[in-house]
This record gives structure tokens, C-alpha cells and sequence, in this order.
């Protein structure tokens, strides 16, 4: 960027008006406690996608929405590949004001300041929010992001169901949102998201910006044991076949895995059903789906040989039956570290401290980045908590990450052609 330190005509968003949209849209799909219930393609998720489409069409901004209802509103009368930056505004049923609508909500406020301030660009800036990131009413998370890169085909998006049975497809035509314009979309100049970092590092460590390195892979193993039910008095427990203590022994192998391998290993169990699920009959069958992650595709592979070989152990043992899936594998993904680079000298040039992380969650941006360069700016989450009501971030660090942004997408925008 041409001119010294000093000089460098940092601006700054307004930061009243980006608190105003947030608190906007976290009037649709409220929950106790200050939370949001918008789940993908429901009414509320439907409510939320016309606020903030209105939002861009009051900015002149060109709204394209495509097949798998991704919304992409990019600067008009400007050529060439933009500088994209977004989120997503469907949240988890037990939701926070904040997650992903941040994202979405600061790169509406960073164009809207762009236009304003009449900064010279070499290549539009675009805003976009990406169908079903959660996750939770349709496999898989991120569905709209890896459709616009063509990691997931838009017949098998369309047709994933919920709980109800009810299918992708049917719910966007329901809520008028499948678009005409096809995915895999239109390959950005590079792509920026800020996020809350729904951990607790950054206030832990007393930062005020997070320069994200990567997201850490994650895998998800559904497992399912048969066993014998029978009666909790009468059977010996020599004689027993419990799947209830084949799940528990598998519980307990994913905590000592993660132990032992330490480094940014972690491993959680955090669905597990038994049937009958009564009080005093020995469990017939389990079922539980086992979450691994870590920063290291090689080291994620080990936790899961090891957690297979635990699953044959508790088999023999236990003289049960166990089948395992796969359901989610997403690899690790290292961010462009020119955009690295540029998110830690933008933070540090505006007086922000900043330290460089990794993320725990998975996010839009690792699917943009196995097609452009991108990246992601972090801000702190009270006690680190997400995905609850009680989610929070404080309005001045909000703001301070959307100046990140805007600076950030601002340094891209005006390299050369």
C-alpha cells in the first residue's frame, strides 16, 4: 500500500449503525435470555435473509443468490473477481446474537463505509451469507459455502432432510429463496470473515484481535453396538453383553486419547443414546457419534487408528457388536499467509493487539480457502461462550474487529490489477 505508517488513511466503520443491525436482526427468532432460535430455511432464518437483503438492495448493492440459497450482494459497476467477505446468519436452535451474523452484518457496514468515504478501489468489494452453516437441521455444516466451491454438489445438498424428513430443496422453494444462479459460484479475489472466536484464548490472553492461522480438521465417527438386553437383577455379570458399558468404555478411550496425544488434540462425545434406556435393564444398543480434531491431518489420523482399535478392544472385551461410520471429515486448513500477515499488521497499525491462532470451529472461510486466498479476523467471546444465549462479545471489541475487517478488505482491494 503506497504511503508511510502514518499515512496510511486507516478508516474506521460506524460503529453505532453496526450494533443497530445486529440488534435488528437479533429481533427475529428470539429465544429467553437474549438468544436467537433461526434455524436454516425456517421462517425465522427466512425473516433474517430479508432484512439483511433489503439491507443490501438499500445500498445499491447487486444481490445474486444462487441455486443452493447463498446470497452474495457485491459493489455494481465494477469489473473483475471481488474481495469477498461473509458468514452466515442460521444459528443452532439454543443460538447467540452474534454468531456468524458478525460476519455478515460487518461486511455490510464495511462497504456501506467504503461508499461513503469514496476510498478508491481496484476491485469490488462484495458481502455475502452462506445456506445451512450450522448445520444443525440439514448434514452437512457449511453445505452453502462447500456448494459455491464445489465441494458438495447441489443434488445432494437439495435433498438432505431434517428430523421431519423435510428436504433442503422443498424448504428454499417453501421460503422463496433457490436461486437462479448456479453453483459452484464465481471464484472471489480473496475471501475475509470475521467471527467471534467462541473460545476463550483471546480474553484469556487479554488480545483484542485474533489473526487466524487455520481451523483445526475434524472428524466425526458414528458408532452403533449391539449388545443383549436382559435383566439387571437376575443376569450375572459375567454372562452380561452391555452396550451401555461398551459406549461408556469408548467415552472414557476418547478422553485418555486426546490426553495422551496431547499438542491441539481434543476429543468429545456429546450425543449417546441407549435403548431401552430403562433404569434396570442391561442396554441392548448404543449409539454415540465421536468428535476428533486437531490442527494435524497426520495426528488426526492417529486418534483415529487408535479409536478404531479401542472400538475392536471394547468389542472383544464387552462380546458385543459395533459398527463404525463416518459421517463428517473435514481436513485442516492453513489460511493464505499473505492474508495472515495482512489481518496481524492491519490490527497492529489501528493500536490493536493481536496474536495469531488457530480455530476450534469450522467456518465458511476453510471452505473459501481451498479456492482463493482468505483468511479470518477473531474477536474475544466472554468466557468463551457460544452457541447460548449468553454468548457475548462487548461493542467495542465488535467494532474494533470490523475495522480490521474494513482496513483488511480495503489492503486486497487495492492491490494491483
Amino acid at each position: 500500500m503506497a504511503g508511510h505508517h502514518s499515512d496510511r488513511g486507516l478508516l474506521r466503520i460506524n460503529g453505532d449503525r453496526l450494533m443497530q443491525r445486529l440488534w435488528d436482526l437479533a429481533e427475529i427468532g428470539p429465544i429467553p435470555k437474549g438468544g436467537n432460535n433461526r434455524l436454516a430455511l425456517t421462517d425465522a432464518d427466512k425473516a433474517g435473509r430479508d432484512l439483511v437483503v433489503t439491507w443490501m438492495r438499500d445500498l445499491g448493492l447487486e444481490v445474486d443468490v444462487d441455486t443452493i440459497g447463498n446470497v452474495v450482494a457485491r459493489q455494481p459497476h465494477m469489473e473483475g473477481p471481488p474481495v469477498m467477505m461473509g458468514s452466515h446468519i442460521d444459528t443452532v436452535a439454543t443460538g447467540g446474537k452474534y454468531d456468524g451474523n458478525l460476519g455478515v452484518l460487518a461486511a455490510l457496514e464495511v462497504i456501506e463505509t467504503v461508499m461513503e468515504q469514496g476510498a478508491e478501489l481496484r476491485r469490488p468489494l462484495a458481502a455475502g451469507f452462506f445456506t445451512n452453516e450450522e448445520g444443525s437441521r440439514f448434514p452437512p455444516d457449511m453445505m452453502g459455502s462447500l456448494c459455491y466451491a464445489g465441494g458438495l454438489t447441489v443434488e445432494e445438498a437439495l435433498s438432505a432432510t431434517d428430523s421431519a424428513g423435510l428436504s433442503v430443496g422443498d424448504e428454499l422453494d417453501r421460503i422463496g429463496y433457490r436461486g437462479p444462479l448456479p453453483c459452484p459460484g464465481p471464484v472471489p479475489y480473496a475471501f475475509v470473515e470475521l467471527h467471534i472466536e467462541q473460545g476463550p484464548v483471546l480474553e484469556r490472553d487479554e488480545m483484542q484481535i485474533g489473526a487466524v492461522t487455520g481451523v483445526q480438521g475434524i472428524s466425526w465417527t458414528e458408532v452403533k453396538i449391539a449388545g443383549q438386553s436382559n435383566h439387571a437383577g437376575t443376569t450375572p455379570m459375567s454372562m452380561r453383553h452391555d452396550a451401555g458399558l461398551a459406549a461408556a468404555e469408548l467415552v472414557t478411550a476418547v478422553r485418555r486419547i486426546a490426553e495422551e496425544m496431547g499438542g491441539t488434540q481434543v476429543g468429545t462425545v456429546g450425543a449417546l443414546r441407549l435403548h431401552p434406556d430403562l433404569v434396570n435393564v442391561v442396554a441392548a444398543r448404543a449409539e454415540l457419534v465421536i468428535d476428533l480434531r486437531n490442527t494435524d491431518d497426520n495426528d488426526l489420523q492417529s486418534a483415529e487408528r487408535r479409536l478404531l482399535s479401542e472400538v475392536h478392544r471394547v468389542a472383544q472385551d464387552e462380546g458385543v457388536e459395533i459398527d463404525t461410520k463416518w459421517v463428517a471429515r473435514f481436513e485442516p486448513v492453513v489460511f493464505d499467509p499473505r492474508v495472515v500477515e495482512l489481518v496481524e499488521s492491519t490490527a497492529s497499525a489501528l493500536g490493536l493487539t493481536v496474536r495469531r491462532m488457530p480455530s476450534g470451529a469450522g467456518h465458511d472461510a476453510q471452505i473459501f480457502a481451498g479456492i482463493c486466498p482468505a483468511g479470518m479476523v477473531f474477536v474475544p467471546s466472554v468466557n468463551g461462550i457460544s452457541h447460548n444465549p449468553a454468548e457475548h462479545t462487548e461493542p467495542e471489541e465488535l467494532i474494533a474487529g470490523a475495522d480490521v475487517l474494513l482496513n483488511t478488505v480495503l489492503a486486497l482491494a487495492r492491490e494491483a490489477l
